[in-house]
């Protein structure tokens, strides 16, 4: 059985409303950038081949390249790899330009880590900002799982920490609210500090299929008469081809 991001990235792959093409997508008018990162946070530009996602591998350099002038971040992504998102992080901090955040529908898990490292950050009317403890699987005895647990819970102060130092929040608040898998509306990710304001006129992109979160917002179901039976029937089963895929990738 493939773990929760494995999961997140197969049932998002075939989105029909993806950037197309280029998972990242950059253009320079004068002294800004726009990069978006609309997709899921993956290691590599292999896994992002198979499995769909922006690589950290393929990214970082484009962001090292800018040295000056105001780079626009624009995030709806549904997570990722937390250490591919560190890398972005890192990035980020070093580039010598303004960064602002722009987070256009949802920034959720390994998305806000990359939120905070911008100088300013802001969300659409109708977006989400979600923070949860990491996620990972492990095979092996004992010592093993508990080397992994001991991981898992430095993972989740680091986090902590970088989410208390954007918002001023109580470090023991924020691991309160990620051990909650935390769903932030616009507003409340402003009132709570993770998001400096509500950006004035715009209205969420299409959202994303959050299954593989326990606490997700619900989409609304189609209407009956929206629904293909046999169109269903086939989506469901490439998703399964896929998650039987990514499943042998996994254990490889």
């Amino acid at each position: 059985m493939p773990n929760s991001l494995t999961k997140l990235l197969a049932s998002n792959k075939k989105r029909p409303d993806r950037l197309p093409q280029s998972r990242i997508v950059a253009s320079a008018a004068g002294d800004e950038t726009a990069i978006y990162i609309y997709d899921a946070i993956v290691s590599d530009e292999e896994t992002a081949y198979w499995c769909g996602g922006v690589s950290a591998e393929a990214l970082v350099p484009e962001i090292r390249s800018i040295k000056s002038g105001t780079v626009r971040l624009r995030i709806n992504s549904p997570g990722g790899d937390v250490f591919a998102a560190q890398a972005i992080c890192q990035a980020i901090r070093d580039t010598g330009a303004k960064v602002i955040a722009h987070i256009d529908g949802y920034a959720a898990s390994a998305a806000t880590v990359i939120a905070t490292a911008a100088d300013e950050v802001e969300i659409a009317d109708g977006g989400f900002y979600m923070i949860h403890n990491a996620w990972t699987w492990a095979i092996g005895n004992a010592n093993d799982l508990t080397a992994t647990a001991a991981l898992l819970s430095k993972i989740d102060g680091s986090l902590a920490a970088q989410y208390a130092k954007k918002s001023g929040m109580a470090v023991d608040d924020v691991r309160a609210a990620m051990d909650a898998e935390t769903w932030y509306t616009a507003e409340e990710a402003v009132a709570a500090g993770l998001v400096d304001r509500v950006a004035v006129g715009a209205k969420a992109e299409a959202s994303w299929n959050m299954s593989a979160y326990a606490r997700a917002p619900k989409a609304p179901d189609p209407a009956p008469d929206q629904v293909d039976p046999a169109a269903t029937a086939e989506h469901r089963a490439r998703q399964q081809q896929r998650i039987s895929m990514l499943a042998r990738l996994q254990v490889s």
